[in-house]
């Protein structure tokens, strides 16, 4: 997608009811240092996405224009049931918004939560996987969560960090990742939001951006590392925090990491404009999308939530959409079907087995039936008496 007017700051899926995905972008009035004109504003665009060829629509479904006063759009993060967003701007504060709608008909519209308007400019901003919880980290370092939609505080914290780089929520919404500008990452405990540990590093390693996985079976944390002039992966055990191994996946400095909603997949977009895509379970890189976003730093990076597809922007190039060449996912009808045909192969190969085969129960029946004697001799005469039906023995 072309930026067209303004550019392209942000952009992230929408999960709907309907199980029907939509695009959010956020477009800022500022390009390279140059100012649009006021018939430019900044804008919140939502687009629908084609499945079947795998396309965001060119024009948008619902659009809002922010006011001068607001300022430039920075992040965004889209609540789970996709009804709300929280966008955070460059005159500081948070503003919040509710999409309205179904199937082509949407409406987005501001909310008055002056608890967000007043915290400055952030840098990060992300809810839990449940939904329940709310946090933003800012440019100055302070880090707050709230309870969702009350807004309730949980954690008041305004020297969390030098200045924030990156944060995420664990599986089960019992923890914030969150990382610094310096390489430092810390572990927060999101019920009470107390700090539970600091992240080991050696002084030559900086701790960029931080990802939870997702799958329910593997408790990790994921961690893009810049150590010296290698850019690694490193793999942290959520239950004792400690790093179990890394793996050099984009081999290059990463500006975004993202995380597939069922867990399978990890991404990395470069500072450059690519993209690898690695398989969790293997820790191999099986897509890559070379010069992408060519020569661009890459702003934003996710995962569809239906498809092997992922979302990608950045400020020359806007968005783009790719479908990812991976091994394809089995649905649930295809695997009863697989059962169903195996099944029916087994039975047929044992009637075809059985039908030929000298089996002890094909014996003849009725007419076809050979008379014999019920009773054969065991040991060699045949002409024992009744009496004596075996005969003598010679011993």
């Amino acid at each position: 997608m072309e930026p067209g007017q303004g550019t392209v700051v942000f952009g992230s899926w929408i999960r709907r009811p309907e199980s029907v995905n939509l695009v959010v972008l956020g477009k800022s009035r500022t390009s390279g240092g140059r100012n649009f004109s006021s018939s430019s504003p900044s804008l919140l665009e939502i687009f629908s996405f084609d499945h079947t060829t795998a396309s965001i629509s060119s024009s948008p479904l619902a659009t809002y224009e922010l006011e001068e006063a607001d300022g430039d759009l920075v992040s965004i993060a889209v609540h789970p049931t996709g009804d709300d967003f929280v966008c955070s701007t460059t005159h500081g504060g948070c503003k919040s918004f509710e999409l309205h709608g179904e199937e082509t008909n949407f409406t987005l519209l501001a909310k008055d939560l002056p608890a967000l308007q007043s915290f400055g400019p952030q840098k990060c901003l992300a809810f839990s996987v449940d939904g329940s919880k709310f946090a933003s980290g800012g440019v100055d370092g302070h880090l707050r969560i709230l309870n969702w939609p009350s807004l309730g505080s949980i954690l008041d914290e305004p020297r969390a960090h030098k200045s924030f780089h990156d944060m995420d929520f664990s599986l089960d919404s019992e923890f914030l990742a969150s990382t610094s500008v310096d390489g430092s990452a810390r572990i927060w405990k999101t019920e009470d939001g107390s700090p539970v540990a600091s992240l080991a590093r050696s002084a030559d390693e900086k701790i960029e951006l931080c990802r939870f996985s997702k799958d329910g079976t593997k408790p990790f944390l994921f961690c893009a590392v810049q150590k010296g002039d290698k850019a690694v992966t490193s793999v942290y055990d959520i239950s004792s925090w400690k790093k179990i191994g890394f793996k050099r996946l984009l081999k290059k400095p990463a500006s975004i990491m993202s995380v597939s909603l069922d867990g399978k997949y990890l991404a990395l977009g470069s500072k450059d404009g690519d993209i690898c895509v690695a398989e969790v379970k293997k820790m191999e890189v099986s897509h890559w999308s070379r010069r992408l976003h060519l020569g661009t730093n890459i702003t934003s990076l996710e995962f569809c939530p239906s498809q092997r597809v992922v979302l990608t922007t950045s400020n020359q190039w806007g968005a783009v959409v790719t479908k990812l060449t991976v091994p394809a996912d089995w649905k649930e009808w295809q695997i009863y079907v697989l059962l169903l045909g195996l099944f029916l192969a087994s039975a047929i190969a044992f009637y075809v087995f059985f039908e030929n085969s000298d089996s002890f129960w094909n014996f003849p029946l009725g007419r076809d039936q050979p008379g014999r004697s019920m009773i054969q001799p065991i040991f060699g005469d045949t002409q024992s008496s009744p009496e004596d039906p075996f005969g003598p023995v010679d011993l």
